[in-house]
């Protein structure tokens, strides 16, 4: 019986690392389909290929709990890799959202990238150090997360006001903000993976 359930745990793992690659993936490549321009048709499919894979991780962690009944860091961590999955799955879909964007609004070279390619570096890392936190179930990056997500967040900020304030092209503020908004949400889910590695060490929720 432990030896089925050891088994069901390396199989969520492997499942959240594959999700991992999948969805860094997924953000790079729409990012530099908007700043170097192109299409990124493989963002859609793997987009899909993560929801299959978070369907595959609810599924199985529904089936371990409910044949094992876990306790402890066991239970701990069948319950964050819902969390984890779902993080890595939004991932992908807004990098997806940005990618509809830029078939929205066409030709984007004239923009100034600079606020959205600066943006996306720092989103990019958060998404690494994610990735990192939970390979190496390492609590000390939750810190650095958090501090990224302020840089994040007030990049979207700026360009907001720019926007009311009438200060840029509309066509390029608005499909600007549009992917500032999903860079800033792709970084809420980075912080939260990195929550749930440290409920997964520690025990602790997430305040």
């Amino acid at each position: 019986m432990a030896r089925l359930m050891d088994m069901g745990l390396e199989k969520l793992n492997t499942l959240l690392l594959e999700m991992s690659t999948i969805s860094e993936n997924a953000v790079a490549t729409s990012i530099q389909a908007y700043s170097r321009g192109g299409k990124a048709d493989e963002v859609r499919e793997w987009s899909a290929r993560l929801q299959t894979l978070h369907r595959q991780v609810s599924d199985l962690s529904m089936e371990l709990i409910a044949r094992f009944q876990p306790v402890a860091s066991d239970l701990r961590f069948v319950m964050a890799c819902f969390e984890i999955s779902y993080g890595f799955y939004r991932f992908g879909r807004y990098a997806l959202d940005i990618v509809e964007v830029l078939e929205e609004f066409g030709d984007l070279s004239k923009c100034d990238h600079k606020a959205v390619v600066q943006t996306a570096r720092d989103t990019q890392e958060m998404i690494r150090m994610s990735v990192d936190a939970f390979a190496r179930r390492d609590v000390t990056l939750g810190k650095q997360i958090r501090e990224r997500e302020d840089v994040v967040d007030d990049s979207y900020r700026k360009v907001v006001r720019s926007v009311i304030n009438q200060k840029k092209d509309v066509k390029c503020a608005l499909s600007a903000t549009l992917i500032l908004r999903y860079l800033e949400r792709i970084a809420d889910h980075a912080v939260y993976i990195a929550e749930s590695v440290e409920y997964i060490v520690t025990g602790v929720e997430p305040k």
